[in-house]
């Protein structure tokens, strides 16, 4: 009879566990997948971005580079804003860039506008590509590509969303094998300086955040590459037609949640 108790206790003690962990991992993928997601999603400032995808792809349809900077104005003001921050068109690709990019990155010499590999979003490519040069070559360089992705925003002026990377070097795709750049891991960091080469040249009204990709901390592009993010897209309203600001821009903070998750990533990120 003791034996049977014993028995008895023993399946209630796993089975209270069972029910416990299962419980816990309920709880877990709840808070994980739904709640937290859900607590620092955020539109406010430009709604019709809410139900957009976040991610590129390439024209073999593999999900590229995540967008993590916004750009709002028409096309003339994102020409002139980026022209005044110091960052040079991209080439278009031909076989005469092709053979100039080549030299640049084997001779070390400079080619500030090389052409970019083309990634799409919504069906299509980028409208503008832009970089700015690291170095003598065009083997390493930030660069963004932009998609006009709104007619009219909240503000009533295009928007426009884009992904920043820094190529850190020339070489092959791990997914087709093609000749390519890599980018460096931690896209925040062109994404901010992007940001603050704007600010810097007096061409930016107002900084706000919206929700992009979510914090991701084992991403990978279309070439294989991984990164990381904190998952915020850093939108910039542009001043109209050029005229330079001489005044700070005004830096609009986003819902404290997500506040908070900003601090506590970049407090993560600083570990990798």
């Amino acid at each position: 009879m003791a034996s049977a108790n014993k028995g008895l206790s023993r399946r209630l003690r796993l089975r209270n566990l069972a029910t416990g962990l299962v419980a816990v991992l309920l709880l877990y993928g709840l808070a994980a997948y739904v709640v937290l997601p859900m607590a620092w999603t955020h539109y406010e400032h430009q709604p019709g971005l809410a139900d957009r995808p976040m991610v590129t792809h390439t024209a073999q349809g593999i999900p590229g580079d995540p967008l993590n900077v916004g750009l709002v104005g028409g096309k003339e003001d994102v020409l002139r804003a980026m022209h005044g921050a110091g960052w040079y068109p991209a080439d278009p690709i031909t076989w005469r860039s092709s053979i100039e990019i080549v030299g640049s990155v084997v001779l070390d010499r400079p080619y500030h506008d090389a052409p970019v590999s083309p990634l799409f979003y919504d069906g299509r490519r980028e409208d503008f590509a832009f970089e700015k040069p690291v170095g003598e070559s065009a083997d390493k360089r930030d660069h963004v590509r932009f998609w006009q992705v709104l007619d009219r925003g909240a503000e009533g002026r295009p928007v426009w969303l884009g992904s920043a990377t820094f190529d850190r070097g020339v070489g092959l795709s791990h997914d087709t094998g093609q000749v390519t750049h890599h980018i460096g891991p931690d896209i925040d960091a062109v994404r901010d300086q992007l940001t603050d080469d704007l600010q810097k040249a007096g061409m930016v009204e107002a900084t706000y955040q919206v929700t992009g990709i979510g914090p991701t901390v084992n991403g990978r592009n279309g070439e294989g590459d991984p990164y990381y993010t904190d998952g915020e897209i850093w939108v910039s309203r542009l001043v109209p037609d050029g005229a330079k600001s001489a005044k700070p821009p005004e830096i609009i903070p986003p819902p404290a949640f997500v506040s908070f998750k900003d601090r506590l990533w970049h407090w993560v990120a600083s570990w990798f």
